[in-house]
């Protein structure tokens, strides 16, 4: 872990390092143009995430397109049958769990808007406020309700996967020690608003390309100016 003190000067350091060993990122070309122009992207989003819960990026895909297949809308998941939908979406893995997961959501955006499967109520709360109205749904944690408002609603706070809290432990911008909430709290605090997103994408790459799990490969500029993990 770094044990360089983190400022915001050298967060916006780091994400310049970070910019040039990879490339600027591009939100549109990550997630497509404004998201929020249809009501139900936002619930579209919250849905995948949940089925995207430990579960490879492959297979998510596979169980969103089975899902949304199947179903003709929102409402027709929400009273789906549990054993139906959990065959539907099999292939996220935990399929019971998130089954559960995904219809309480649903029901609980539907009673919030009075009927509508909407999640546009969320723009004009305030980040803490929108992010503590989607925790409040059991199994909906920091990551998922930071994917929706972060990638959605442009809210800054930082989706914490485990590529980006395992760099942001290595490079020390989090503690060793620190949960995922707390990992969550530490990174919403510590970095820019507006380079939550761009550093997010930044760090997944990072971790990706040269801070892997195992067997790291620190022979970079960034990691030689910011990690003292034991590979370095």
């Amino acid at each position: 872990m770094s044990t360089h003190a983190w400022t915001e000067g050298r967060v916006r350091e780091l994400h310049e390092d970070l910019v040039s060993l990879y490339e600027p990122v591009d939100r549109v070309a990550e997630h497509g143009a404004d998201p929020t122009a249809e009501p139900g992207e936002g619930v579209r989003q919250l849905v995948t995430t949940i089925l995207s819960q430990n579960v490879a990026d492959e297979n998510t895909s596979r169980a969103s397109a089975a899902l949304f297949e199947r179903y003709d809308d929102f409402a027709a998941i929400e009273e789906a049958d549990h054993g139906e939908l959990v065959e539907t979406i099999r292939v996220a893995g935990l399929a019971e769990q998130k089954a559960v997961r995904i219809q309480r959501a649903l029901a609980a955006i539907r009673e919030e808007t009075g009927g509508a499967y909407s999640l546009a109520f969320l723009d004009a709360m305030a980040t803490d406020e929108a992010k503590e109205w989607l925790m409040a749904i059991k199994g909906v944690g920091p990551k998922t309700a930071s994917v929706v408002l972060n990638f959605h609603f442009g809210k800054p706070t930082m989706a914490v996967d485990t590529h980006v809290e395992r760099v942001s432990k290595r490079f020390g911008l989090v503690p060793e020690s620190a949960s995922n909430e707390a990992a969550h709290d530490g990174l919403d605090e510590l970095v820019p608003d507006e380079l939550i997103y761009s550093l997010h994408v930044l760090l997944i790459r990072h971790g990706r390309t040269h801070c892997s799990a195992r067997g790291a490969d620190c022979d970079n500029l960034v990691c030689e100016a910011y990690c003292d993990c034991e590979f370095c």
